[in-house]
């Protein structure tokens, strides 16, 4: 490349560079003044939390974190376990377990709490016990299982404790498979949404088993005790105790957009379905989801040192989604470099990340990869690249710039 033009380059380059931040002010500050009010909402429930299960968006968060006795929640973490021997391939669906006295006399009928009737001496197959924990809501199921995968009720606690934890439950602690009263064990609607959306996410073929409306065992029939499945809610399970009151945790799908809600410490039946399906409305009308990027979409460019090429185009992995509240237009993104780019550089680099900036405040990040590989300038190249960079070192080398979205795609829309 003649000289004269590796200075234009670079004056044009260094220019460019030093206005970044300018442009980036500017559309942060127009952002801000731009920006809607959040949706707003006010429940009765102690404890509450509305997520977006694609996007991880908090929609509402009442006292999210404060820790709870669990009820019958605490199986939501059992059948985990559960589901998890089942994909690793440690059991399968026709495997059959015990019925240990245990099991019988704590968690059976004359226990009066939720059963499903096991007779005592008995086996019963892993399918049945899925039915029977997620449907019926039987606590001797629980302790079958715990006694067949943990030996005993309390070193599979323990278990359930480590797991909850290396799935970022980080405010829960379990005391026993069932959820009877335990003064040590107590969870969070923040943690419990996170322990559904895993379920949704991870266990898809076994998930399904939430959404049966009734299932038949021992000649008995119980109803699906979700109050939330006549509005298209196809999980996951309800609790009480009268130290925990009432509580839920469930999942709604509509218009390609799924909703987790939790709720707890409710003082009724009624008082739980009616606050939990005012919120799941609300989520869904006040909410939508938006595209700005699909999957290896090109993003911008970042400036290459040393290089072949002055610039790098960049991509995303995997589609940027994002929650928002209806009709917002204050979407932004901004390109930022991990550190300076010094060739060589290969094609899937990660080479830095993408914010989403909504009313001034950064929704998402993702991380940004080189769609190209950049190889190393010639020798004259390199010298004149050094010279030029030590003549503007006193610039400023922030690198971030706005751009609008590439495509803003609306979804949801109930």
């Amino acid at each position: 490349m003649p000289v004269g033009q590796i200075f234009e380059a670079a004056i044009k380059q260094r220019l460019s560079l030093a206005l970044r931040p300018l442009v980036l002010l500017l559309a942060l500050l127009g952002a801000l003044n731009s920006a809607s009010a959040a949706p707003s909402f006010e429940t009765v429930a102690p404890t509450a939390v509305l997520v977006d299960h694609d996007t991880h968006a908090i929609l509402f968060d009442k006292n999210a974190d404060e820790r709870y006795p669990p009820a019958s929640l605490a199986k939501l973490m059992t059948v985990e376990l559960l589901f998890r021997e089942l994909k690793e391939g440690r059991i399968s669906l026709d495997d059959e377990f015990p019925v240990s006295e245990r099991a019988w006399r704590e968690g059976g009928a004359q226990s009066g709490g939720s059963t499903m009737f096991l007779p005592v001496n008995s086996s019963v197959s892993v399918r049945d016990l899925i039915r029977g924990i997620v449907i019926q809501s039987g606590n001797d199921a629980t302790i079958v299982v715990a006694e067949a995968l943990g030996g005993t009720e309390e070193k599979f606690a323990e278990q359930m404790t480590e797991r909850a934890k290396a799935l970022g439950m980080t405010d829960s602690t379990f005391r026993n498979s069932h959820g009877l009263p335990d003064p040590e064990q107590r969870v969070t609607m923040r943690d419990l949404a996170v322990l559904a959306s895993h379920l949704i996410r991870e266990y898809p073929e076994f998930y399904k088993y939430f959404g049966e409306e009734e299932f038949t065992y021992n000649e008995i029939t119980q109803r699906n005790r979700n109050p939330l499945l006549d509005m298209g809610a196809d999980g996951l399970k309800t609790g009480y105790t009268s130290e925990a009151g009432y509580g839920l945790v469930a999942s709604v799908e509509r218009d390609s957009r799924r909703l987790i809600v939790a709720v707890g410490h409710l003082s009724s039946a009624s008082a739980r379905t009616e606050e939990a399906r005012k919120l799941v409305e609300w989520g869904f009308r006040s909410f939508e989801n938006r595209t700005l990027h699909q999957a290896d979409d090109q993003v911008g460019e970042m400036e290459v040192l040393g290089g072949a090429a002055a610039t790098v185009p960049v991509v995303v992995r995997s589609g940027v989604v994002v929650t928002v509240p209806r009709g917002a237009e204050d979407l932004h993104t901004i390109l930022h470099r991990d550190e300076p780019l010094q060739a060589p550089v290969a094609e899937g680099d990660r080479v830095g990340w993408l914010q989403v900036v909504s009313a001034g405040d950064v929704i998402r990040e993702d991380p940004v990869h080189a769609a190209a590989a950049v190889e190393p300038a010639s020798f004259v190249s390199r010298t004149w690249g050094l010279a030029t960079s030590y003549l503007w070192s006193t610039w400023d080398d922030t690198w971030a710039f706005v751009f609008p979205p590439k495509e803003v795609a609306s979804t949801g829309s109930p």
